[in-house]
């Protein structure tokens, strides 16, 4: 695994050259500085082109619902927590390593299964109730 390269797993690993980085100035609160200093960042991370991820995991990650990827498979990530670059930096990329990490647990497929016969005798049962309760409010006499 290269030095020049964000770990995310032993075996995984995202190239310094697939990650682009981009400082801007921070919005809110942080009196004088905030209008000099550009000390938020955005992350951008080509998912749908990153040779370093395999094709299952690319899959998985591009299925999200996630409003941070893009409709051409970027995933950006804005960081301005904090009040220096230097730490919104690492911010954004430990944002991209969890992001990627959720992305590795493969989810158990769905075993189909049948409604017990206790239960859909209690469901019909339920439903003959509230049409009895019905019966009853339309043929009462009110006078």
């Amino acid at each position: 695994m290269p030095a020049d390269a964000l770990s995310i797993t032993p075996g995984l690993a995202i190239p310094e050259a697939e990650i682009v980085e981009r400082f801007v100035r921070a919005s809110g609160a942080g009196g004088q500085n905030v209008n000099k200093v550009a000390t938020a960042v955005e992350l951008r991370f080509d998912i749908a082109g990153s040779s370093a991820l395999p094709e299952a995991l690319r899959e998985r990650l591009l299925a999200r619902r996630d409003r941070r990827v893009t409709d051409e498979g970027v995933l950006v990530i804005h960081a301005q927590r904090f009040r220096t670059q230097e730490r919104n930096r690492q911010d954004a990329r430990e944002r991209l390593a969890a992001f990627i990490a959720a992305g590795l647990a493969v989810p158990k497929r769905r075993i189909a299964t049948r409604p017990t016969l206790a239960s859909r005798r209690r469901r019909l049962q339920e439903k003959r109730g509230r049409g009895q309760v019905k019966r009853e409010r339309r043929t009462r006499d009110w006078d």
